[in-house]
C-alpha cells in the first residue's frame, strides 16, 4: 500500500445552494458577514458550523425534547382507548371448487 501523499489537497467540500432565503433574512446575513469581515458565504458556512457542534452524544431525540418541552407544566396525561381483540383472518379459498373466494374463519362455521 502506497504512503499517503502529504503534499496533496484537502478533500472536497461539499456544496449546499439556499433557495428561497427572504431577503430581510439576507440583508441581515449581508450585515452579519461585513460585521465580522467575511463574505456572505463565510458568514453562512461560521453559523452552520456553530450550530451544529453540539457532540452526537449530546443530542437528545425527539422523545426526549419533547419530555423536556411538557415538564415545566408538570408533563401531560393523554387518555388512551381501549384496546379490542383482533379479528380473526378470512380463510381464502384455494380452488373454484371450495365455493366463494372468500369465507368465514374455520371456527366461526354455521
Amino acid at each position: 500500500m502506497p504512503a499517503p501523499n502529504s503534499s496533496a489537497e484537502p478533500p472536497a467540500r461539499g456544496a449546499v445552494t439556499i433557495r428561497g432565503l427572504a431577503p430581510a433574512l439576507k440583508a441581515r446575513l449581508r450585515v452579519r458577514a461585513a460585521m465580522n469581515a467575511r463574505s456572505m458565504e463565510a458568514e453562512a458556512r461560521a453559523i452552520l458550523e456553530a450550530a451544529l457542534a453540539v457532540p452526537e452524544d449530546d443530542m437528545t431525540d425527539l422523545a426526549s425534547f419533547a419530555r423536556s418541552l411538557f415538564a415545566p407544566i408538570g408533563g401531560v396525561e393523554l387518555e388512551l382507548p381501549t384496546r379490542e381483540s383482533a379479528r380473526e383472518p378470512l380463510v381464502f379459498a384455494s380452488s373454484p371448487e371450495e365455493g366463494s373466494a372468500v369465507s368465514k374463519p374455520r371456527h366461526q362455521a354455521d
